[in-house]
């Protein structure tokens, strides 16, 4: 099934209900308390951000169906381990729950072998990345991951290259009703310093002669990584409106470039 099909694993994708803070907020209070109603509609009221992250894992070939499955079950357990005393938004926590379950399940059927002793401190090392991003409510390093484990940071390191899923040059990164950009399009000579310079410097030109909105979408979509149903969110509209913005933003600085 393809991910722009209006039905995914029998969910009218185009009925799916928004939940706002608020009402987050009183739900997860109530499944907190046991209250199965409100966690049946705190999970469908999430199903769009499932959807919005299997979007990033659609050009692997894999059933879009599993993957939306794999990404419920992701969203289940950052129910289940949501802290609400954490001053932390939940799709903030979420999203990365959900991605790697995901990446779990494509590690899992990857045709790639891996050493078994490879995969086992890799696994252990994303246990432990998974517990320190719900205990201190940010990112740990490699670094800080290795100390937990007690092994040598280049040991982490290897595992976790070991485990990461190959990539194709011809891979799509970006496409806009046009020409696609590929991976092997963003293969350059870091040696063209000029080039760079200068490439850094019309890029913020053309940024700059932006309206404040697009400014800000393209800020909060490509430098601080949020998905557009989380700017839709954090900025007050809808997340039509959202895509709308990107694509005019991105359109205005093409021709600045």
């Amino acid at each position: 099934m393809q991910i722009n099909k209006v039905e995914i694993c029998g969910v009218n994708t185009s009925e799916l209900p928004v939940i706002k803070n608020s009402e987050m907020t009183e739900l997860l209070l109530k499944i907190k308390s046991g209250d199965e109603d409100a966690r049946q509609q705190f999970v469908r009221g999430n199903l769009r951000l499932v959807l919005s992250i299997i979007q990033k894992f659609n050009n692997r070939g894999e059933n879009i169906d599993d993957l939306f499955q794999i990404g419920c079950i992701g969203l289940i357990k950052a129910i289940d381990n949501f802290d609400l005393s954490q001053n932390v938004r939940f799709s903030t926590y979420a999203v990365p729950m959900i991605i790697g379950e995901i990446r779990r399940y494509l590690r899992d059927n990857n045709p790639i072998r891996v050493s078994r002793s490879l995969k086992d401190i890799a696994y252990k090392a994303l246990q432990v990345r998974e517990r320190l991003v719900r205990n201190n409510s940010k990112e740990p390093t490699v670094g800080e991951i290795a100390r937990e484990l007690e092994l040598p940071l280049e040991d982490v390191v290897m595992a976790l290259d070991a485990i990461q899923d190959p990539v194709s040059l011809f891979d799509p990164v970006y496409q806009d009703n046009g020409d696609a950009i590929f991976v092997m399009d963003q293969v350059q000579d870091k040696k063209d310093t000029d080039e760079n310079w200068l490439q850094e410097i019309t890029l913020k030109e053309a940024i700059k002669k932006l309206n404040a909105r697009e400014r800000l979408v393209l800020d909060l979509r490509f430098y601080k990584g949020r998905t557009q149903i989380e700017v839709a969110d954090e900025i007050g509209i809808s997340q039509a409106q959202v895509s709308r913005i990107e694509k005019n933003a991105l359109k205005n600085m093409k021709k600045h470039i």
